[in-house]
């Protein structure tokens, strides 16, 4: 049994370090950046060393568990494109932006398959949610539909420069936002135990853009 279990929990713990690592890399570069002369340097550092991280954690994912996430590419491609442009124009609301783009993606395609009975999350997470009927896997896929809608929603007002800093909409963006996903995971199981949720596997959430 050890020998089954043992490679589910030391991947689903290498999911976690390269969801959260380039994200935890922002914070503190951002943070340790930061200049009292240039008070964009922060964010640009931080977004350098993202770029880097997620980058590494493309080849990791690969490497280790021979595939790369749609989720995965998606926040790569969008996270290299979009700290190209903050680096280059020294502005930081190109990297503010992209957890916009990213969350309003995800919602359009899971409450659109919603929309036409199909549970879109299904075809990424149907290994970690086993016995889950069709019922359920709708539920769920609208469910993280309309967060994935609110996390926009909120991203773009704390991403206002009239309204906050950078450092406060990258505490909730890194914090918040982190807490809130796996909150959300935990209040939905109630919901998937009565449509067939087998506890004691490992679970997954939808990985921090």
């Amino acid at each position: 049994m050890s020998d089954t279990t043992t490679p589910k929990k030391t991947s689903g713990t290498l999911n976690f370090i390269l969801d959260f690592g380039p994200l935890l890399l922002f914070f503190v570069a951002s943070k340790f950046g930061s200049s009292d002369t240039d008070p964009k340097q922060g964010a640009i550092v931080g977004t350098a060393a993202f770029m880097a991280a997620i980058l590494v954690a493309v080849i990791v994912s690969k490497v280790k568990l021979g595939k790369i996430s749609p989720m995965l590419k998606l926040t790569a491609a969008l996270g290299v494109f979009f700290g190209a442009l903050t680096i280059w124009f020294h502005d930081e609301r190109f990297i503010q932006i992209k957890p916009t783009i990213i969350y309003a993606f995800f919602a359009l395609l899971l409450i659109g398959g919603w929309v036409r009975s199909k549970a879109m999350l299904k075809y990424v997470l149907e290994h970690a949610y086993q016995g889950l009927d069709e019922t359920g896997w709708l539920k769920l896929s609208l469910s993280w539909g309309v967060f994935f809608l609110v996390l926009a929603g909120v991203n773009e007002i704390f991403r206002q420069p009239e309204w906050f800093s950078f450092d406060t909409w990258l505490s909730i963006k890194v914090w918040g936002v982190t807490a809130c996903t796996f909150l959300f995971a935990l209040a939905n199981i109630p919901m998937l135990m009565r449509h067939g949720l087998k506890l004691g596997d490992d679970s997954e959430t939808p990985p921090n853009a």
